[in-house]
């Protein structure tokens, strides 16, 4: 099942009970306008986010084109996520949508310029990798409560779960709960190498079975720069990135505590696979000032970190955004459950799961 069609379904799941809280809907007091470099395409891009009707919702408009950030209209898109609607795209919109949800801005028009007014595909800036641009920006303009057009307001409607979901893989796992609050445990896992730890223990004759012969060469010379090199080359093949290491963090959905301990936290990335990345046409605008980045042999390129446990908090920062697009006529999207994760990023599985299966194994 496609990441779109999950989300459809969770939409209209009966694992989910719409509910009202007492909450009326809002929206933005004034224009919100930023512009800045984008991600991918490296272009620059103008985003202005005008105040909207009671029961309208969040929508981008791209030269006259409305697309709903909605389920209806999400496409798979590699390193972010994408709306699609009659051939018109927008990138990237996982931070602004965050920011959005969790500092309660209900309804908005978001418009999306860029210089060359031929391409259907657009992106939002990307600042510097967290959503702290758009929150400080909703700060500045304010809220207000949202009108309809006969100048009614209109109750906010709440997503509760009402059955428990699990999804795993292998050592991997994102799990969802009924609880009386929305609630995020996350945990991610970037572990050092194996290989360091064989380089430096005792060499026994049972330490060698199933070692290759290459490795027991070098242990005890391995500070040699040929060794070393040898050594970077099997990092890289294990993926360990010992500066990351295993990081958890848990958080309500509160827009204070989102404010100052959410908001501010930058996408990240392995500085070994940049280059890749940018051969299939990616990350063109991505830069030390739009992202941390990490090097599985020198730790951290560009501190200092906000957080220590700063790529953990983006990874929630992420999945606030790409559930908010469960919100239908200016309801919140975010549901209210405890959500459950470790080292488990592809989100669609849980939102296949919520779409009707209680447990799934993957």
């Amino acid at each position: 099942m496609s990441l779109s069609a999950a989300l459809k379904a969770f939409k209209s799941s009966a694992l989910i009970s719409w509910k009202p809280l007492g909450k009326l809907q809002q929206t933005i007091a004034g224009c919100i306008e930023r512009a800045g470099i984008t991600l991918h395409s490296g272009k620059v891009a103008r985003v202005k986010i005008w105040p909207e009707c009671a029961g309208v919702g969040r929508y981008f408009d791209f030269r006259s084109n409305f697309i709903h950030a909605s389920v209806d209209y999400v496409q798979e898109s590699p390193l972010c996520t994408m709306l699609c609607k009659d051939g018109y795209k927008v990138r990237t919109v996982e931070h602004l949508l965050s920011a959005l949800e969790a500092m309660g801005v209900d309804n908005c028009r978001i418009e999306v310029e860029i210089p060359d007014g031929e391409e259907s595909s657009v992106e939002v800036p990307i600042f510097d990798g967290s959503a702290k641009e758009w929150v400080g920006a909703i700060k500045q303009a304010g809220l207000k409560v949202a009108k309809d057009e006969t100048g009614n307001s209109c109750d906010k409607m709440i997503p509760f779960l009402i059955e428990p979901v699990l999804v795993h893989r292998n050592d991997s796992f994102i799990a969802a709960f009924p609880s009386p609050k929305a609630q995020i445990i996350y945990g991610i896992d970037f572990p050092q190498n194996d290989l360091k730890a064989f380089l430096r223990r005792p060499l026994t004759r049972a330490s060698r079975q199933g070692v290759p012969k290459k490795l027991i060469g070098i242990q005890k010379r391995w500070r040699t720069w040929k060794a070393y090199a040898f050594y970077l080359k099997c990092c890289r093949r294990c993926k360990g990135v010992p500066a990351i290491g295993c990081q958890w963090f848990s958080t309500t959905l509160d827009d204070s505590f989102y404010t100052c301990k959410i908001g501010p936290s930058r996408t990240f990335c392995i500085y070994e696979e940049v280059e890749k990345l940018r051969n299939l046409g990616l990350i063109k605008g991505g830069s030390v000032d739009s992202a941390i980045v990490c090097s599985e042999s020198e730790g951290w390129l560009n501190p200092p970190l906000r957080f220590p446990d700063e790529p953990c908090r983006h990874k929630v920062l992420d999945l606030i955004g790409d559930l908010s697009l469960f919100a239908q006529h200016g309801s919140q999207g975010f549901p209210v459950a405890q959500i459950v994760g470790y080292k488990f990023y592809a989100y669609s599985t849980l939102l296949e799961a919520l779409g009707g299966c209680i447990n799934v194994t993957e």
